[in-house]
């Protein structure tokens, strides 16, 4: 008996010094996008819309294929690009759109723990886009973590028949 005490004691020593965080399963962040009209409000786009972009081997990869009536969406950002580049296709009755969603940032590495795979948070410095579908998008809040609930941009789609 005097040898199992110590034996059990050890083994819950053990035991009690390991850790239990719980890493993300998915350590990529996204930016979520809010579609607005030329008056300003919230708005639904009746189009349909396919958004890709480039992948870093060169080949191409389609974040959103073919969604229509939307109010928003969420994209991707990457680990270790200065700016994220987006593909924007609009197509509508009799048309389709194209323009180019460019997103600068800054890669902010974040530590969760010894035992988790390196994440990023992000700041958006800039965003530019090309205007043949797309008004205008405005930076709503440019901290990019884990919190999905953030509106990271407005994006104001131009007026179509």
């Amino acid at each position: 008996m005097r040898k199992i005490i110590p034996i059990i004691a050890a083994a819950l020593l053990i035991v009690s010094a390991c850790s239990s965080i719980d890493c993300p399963l998915n350590n990529l962040v996204y930016t979520s996008y809010d579609i607005y009209g030329a008056d300003g409000r919230r708005d639904t786009l009746r189009d349909t819309l396919t958004i890709s972009t480039n992948r870093s081997d060169g080949s191409d990869s389609v974040l959103i294929n073919r969604d229509t009536r939307i109010t928003g969406f969420s994209l991707p950002m990457s680990l270790s690009h200065p700016q994220d580049v987006f593909f924007v296709e609009v197509k509508g009755e009799n048309s389709i759109t194209y323009d180019t969603l460019t997103v600068s940032k800054e890669d902010l590495p974040h530590f969760e723990s010894v035992d988790c795979g390196p994440s990023f948070f992000h700041t958006i410095t800039a965003v530019e886009c090309t205007d043949n579908a797309i008004d205008s998008v405005v930076i709503n809040n440019p901290n990019v973590d884990y919190d999905t609930s953030k509106k990271h941009f407005r994006i104001y789609f131009k007026h179509r028949d």
